[in-house]
């Protein structure tokens, strides 16, 4: 089967499924192509370049992302810590003096595609030796001996915690040694930094509120490279999102592994830390953030089934700019799947929160993530996968083949013993059957006013332009008069497989 990949923009993976290696997408808008939730495939490795004075004596920086969202995130925080330092960003990589690549350990093929690009700099750094080349990220922290002492492929590694640190790090190679900080952090979330936008003139953004995991998910490494978890001050992300609004920005999208567990002056055990200080749990936040305009879309992600609450889904429905859209990841159907997967949850437990979630949010979009062929996984447990997408109805769905990551739980403890042939047959039912949920969903918009946030042109007619319901779904229409940026009403008057098309009609 070829697999596809495209720009995945509107949505962000911080559940991070962490331990597959063949992720597929499914949805009412691209039945047939499969994108990665973690990994955005048509923009890994891309060059962030911030517009600038042009300055002949400033050093150039050349950074490169790859992995997930939060990782293009973090880029954003480290250019701007280096701008600070009187650095300039440049796409083109001869003219760099810095060479960063901020990195992932998601998935096998992701470190080997930075080892290929590391070797690669090794030939530029022989040609000059004061080239400075350093990774950045979860790879870094968890190969930082391989690359440094055994390869000898870079200079420096920085952990996701250790960004501040860069301009000494840069300064400690020019005076010929390695340079390493990896030490993970209970208190960094960089609230103070300004990021520097990726998009520069876009219409959606990013907001980091929260950095690590307390989730020990048995196939996920996140807790391992990123640390535990820690929330952001509520008023410098309020700050951040009317910034954006500000500066034209129309969407954000709260950012978090676990958005659900977002506290602020509470423990994990639920008392207060400061008496004399407001507390914020995450639905108070996302109401925070809904009053910045309601002009301004608010979606978040990624929900836990175990932490997400009632008062969440009674924020959202009570505002009308947050949009009407929960990521649920189940991973599988069957409740003795979910306790070797250390997710916390039964089946019973989470088609609780689905009818929640319809109970609340009448018309709600709901996605999930699943994984096939987990450890011990047997006939009657993947049936029990299937069996729940049909109670759920799934709008779309993230669908990956189940890898073993090392450093994992799952790795310590369980055998990867389901045949590669099995898993690969049981993704594929699992994929048909999404392919005909999706289809129905999108086949149910016909008919419909649907309210969209123009996002641009669309890619195959500057006659029409494209953007996104509350839902998350794409819809092509012609232009008018309008332009990016926009909100209008759209009749949904016909749709394939992978879109939504309409007329724009006055609001209802």
């Amino acid at each position: 089967m070829v697999i596809f990949f495209e720009l995945f923009r509107d949505f962000l993976c911080c559940q991070f499924v962490s331990s597959l290696n063949l992720p597929y997408f499914c949805s009412s808008r691209k039945p047939m192509e499969y994108e990665n939730k973690v990994i955005d495939e048509s923009i890994q490795g891309s060059a962030l370049e911030i517009p600038a004075l042009d300055n002949s004596d400033a050093k150039k920086l050349y950074l490169e992302s790859y992995g997930c969202q939060m990782n293009f995130s973090d880029s954003e925080v480290v250019a701007s810590i280096l701008s600070d330092q009187g650095y300039q960003t440049t796409r083109n990589i001869d003219d760099a003096d810095v060479i960063l690549l901020n990195t992932c350990s998601i998935r096998e093929n992701a470190e080997q595609r930075v080892r290929n690009r590391l070797t690669e700099f090794k030939i530029k750094k022989e040609r000059n030796p004061e080239l400075v080349v350093g990774i950045l990220g979860c790879m870094a922290e968890r190969l930082k001996k391989n690359l440094l002492d055994e390869e000898k492929l870079v200079d420096l590694v920085a952990g996701p915690d250790a960004y501040r640190d860069l301009p000494n790090l840069i300064d400690e190679v020019g005076t010929g040694q390695k340079a390493v900080n990896v030490l993970l952090s209970r208190d960094e979330t960089y609230a103070d930094i300004s990021p520097v936008r990726l998009d520069q003139g876009g219409i959606s953004a990013f907001v980091t509120i929260m950095r690590g995991c307390d989730n020990m998910c048995s196939f996920c490494v996140v807790p391992f490279t990123r640390g535990r978890e820690r929330s952001r001050d509520p008023q410098t992300i309020v700050s951040e999102c009317q910034d954006l609004f500000d500066k034209g920005y129309r969407e954000v999208t709260l950012l978090g592994q676990n958005v659900d567990s977002y506290r602020w002056n509470i423990s994990a055990k639920g008392e207060i830390k400061n008496e004399a200080e407001p507390t914020t749990n995450f639905a108070q936040l996302m109401e925070m953030v809904a009053l910045v305009s309601p002009l301004l879309r608010v979606r978040f992600s990624t929900s836990h089934p175990k932490d997400m609450t009632d008062d969440v889904l009674e924020i959202m429905a009570k505002y009308e700019n947050i949009c009407p859209y929960i990521h649920l990841p189940v991973q599988s159907g069957n409740t003795d799947v979910l306790y070797r997967m250390n997710r916390g949850y039964s089946r019973e437990w989470y088609l609780e929160r689905i009818a929640a979630i319809k109970r609340i949010i009448p018309g709600c979009a709901i996605s999930t993530d699943v994984i096939t062929g987990f450890c011990g996984e047997t006939e009657e447990e993947h049936q029990e996968t299937l069996s729940l997408m049909d109670l759920v109805q799934y709008d779309f769905a993230y669908m990956f083949k189940y890898s073993e990551r090392p450093k994992t739980l799952a790795e310590r403890r369980f055998a990867d013993d389901v045949p590669e042939e099995v898993k690969g047959r049981r993704l594929n039912e699992i994929i048909e059957k999404q392919l005909a949920h999706s289809l129905a969903s999108n086949q149910r918009m016909v008919g419909t006013i649907q309210k969209v946030l123009i996002e641009g042109k669309s890619k195959r007619s500057d006659e029409h332009l494209c953007g996104r319901t509350g839902s998350n779904a794409m819809v092509v229409f012609p232009k008018e008069n309008q332009e990016k940026g926009n909100y209008v009403h759209v009749r949904i008057t016909s749709c394939t497989s992978a879109t939504l098309m309409g007329e724009i009609v006055a609001q209802p």
